[in-house]
């Protein structure tokens, strides 16, 4: 078994907390027992490259990644097999979001941090529902090497269920994210993937959560979940 944590937020997403820097938020996983960590910022993988940089240091495996939100406002997990096509998509998917200014004082700050450690203000709202369906959202991701399923299914905020009432037939998917339970209605041949969405270090020092995987990076975790989309059965 490996201890993973694969929808983790930074500084960089509004909500969560400006201490949330990369390099600390690899160095609390690891302190943690966490041997695989996915960073996963509303809307924008810009924290990634800095986050990998600590992961090399620390010696714990890492996936870039993405929280996207959805026309739908449903939040999905992305991950990607390197920081190219982490990068790609990040370019790729600022596009699609509104050309909205975040307002630091009502929604938080957006910082982005550097490999180097320097710091700048993201001044676009991250936290928006782009322009792209859940049911397109997969194949796009997938086009890149990547991998997307639905996040916290068992919550109310942003959830798949919360927001749309039933799993559709079409959404063709390897896996669902759950915090505690999986409600009913999730496809029976999905792979179920616990995570913590931690926005800040008491959240992230649960210490993550035991998968079956090979080995602790993107290629392992490939494997694990498969790549053949699933339908309600």
């Amino acid at each position: 078994m490996i201890r993973t944590d694969l929808h983790v937020h930074s500084c960089l997403s509004p909500c969560g907390s400006e201490e949330m820097d990369p390099f600390d938020v690899v160095g609390m996983a690891k302190i943690c027992g966490i041997q695989l960590l996915a960073l996963t910022d509303h809307n924008s993988a810009r924290n990634c490259p800095a986050a990998a940089v600590a992961a090399a240091e620390y010696g714990i495996g890492f996936i870039p990644g993405i929280e996207v939100n959805t026309s739908e406002d449903i939040h999905c997990v992305c991950l990607f097999p390197g920081l190219k096509e982490a990068m790609e998509f990040d370019r790729f998917l600022y596009a699609h979001i509104p050309d909205i200014a975040n307002r630091p004082q009502i929604f938080g700050e957006q910082i982005i941090v550097h490999p180097d450690g320097s710091r700048e203000p993201e001044p676009k709202l991250l936290l928006t529902g782009c322009d792209i369906s859940i049911l397109d959202l997969p194949q796009m991701v997938e086009a890149r090497g990547g991998l997307c399923w639905p996040a916290h299914v068992d919550r109310d905020a942003n959830g798949l269920f919360a927001m749309l009432g039933t799993w559709p037939e079409e959404l063709q998917v390897p896996a669902a994210e759950i915090r505690q339970t999986c409600p009913e209605g999730v496809p029976g041949n999905l792979k179920l993937i616990q995570a913590s969405d931690a926005h800040d270090f008491q959240t992230l020092a649960g210490g993550g959560f035991p998968l079956p995987l090979e080995t602790a990076d993107f290629a392992g975790l490939e494997k694990y979940v498969g790549r053949k989309g699933s339908r309600v059965k």
